[in-house]
């Protein structure tokens, strides 16, 4: 079964929808009927997918299928390996303890933001990779802070298999997707 999906780099600033009064999606020339499947906060950059079809929608934001997200979090600090296994083991929440994430220190090439993150002279900052399976509001942001490291700034990279690539800010491109049938659907008869 053949569906379409977008993939958008969503700058810092823009929400994930297409109305209201703050900067959305509608400024960027995306096709009609296509709808966010998953979201990333206002403040949050990077990898947005878009589809019509939801049964696509489904798969990639419902929790049980457990899609692999890939963020990078530029932290306040230099974080030890002791804390990267507490993110690994999973880390405690008001609202409960997180799935076990991968976490591994790294150093990508990124844009500068607009506006800029805050510096501080006094604080070296460090870049982290975090990989999860599940989607808790601002889960990424609160992982980092429980573990004393909060995040500056939080750019997601990865969803499953689709990957931001060199979409640069505001841009995007289209893809075409095959989605095996799911037992709950019929498989087409062939014709005679």
């Amino acid at each position: 079964m053949k569906e379409n999906l977008i993939l958008f780099n969503k700058p810092y600033g823009v929400v994930s929808q297409f109305t209201g009064d703050d900067r959305n999606l509608s400024a960027y020339g995306l096709p009609p009927h296509f709808y966010v499947a998953g979201r990333l906060d206002k403040d949050s950059e990077g990898l947005l997918l878009l589809t019509n079809a939801g049964s696509l929608q489904a798969r990639i934001s419902h929790p049980r299928y457990k899609m692999e997200k890939t963020y990078w979090t530029q932290v306040e600090g230099l974080p030890s390996e002791a804390t990267l296994d507490r993110l690994r083991k999973g880390v405690q929440l008001k609202d409960g303890m997180t799935a076990p994430a991968k976490a591994r220190v790294i150093q990508p090439s990124v844009l500068d933001r607009d506006p800029p993150i805050r510096v501080r002279p006094t604080i070296p900052d460090q870049w982290v990779e975090l990989m999860l399976t599940e989607g808790k509001n601002r889960q990424v942001r609160r992982m980092t802070a429980a573990v004393g490291h909060p995040t500056l700034r939080l750019i997601r990279v990865k969803i499953g298999d689709w990957a931001l690539g060199d979409l640069s800010p505001g841009d995007w491109r289209a893809v075409s997707v095959n989605l095996p049938i799911t037992p709950n659907q019929k498989k087409p008869k062939p014709r005679r």
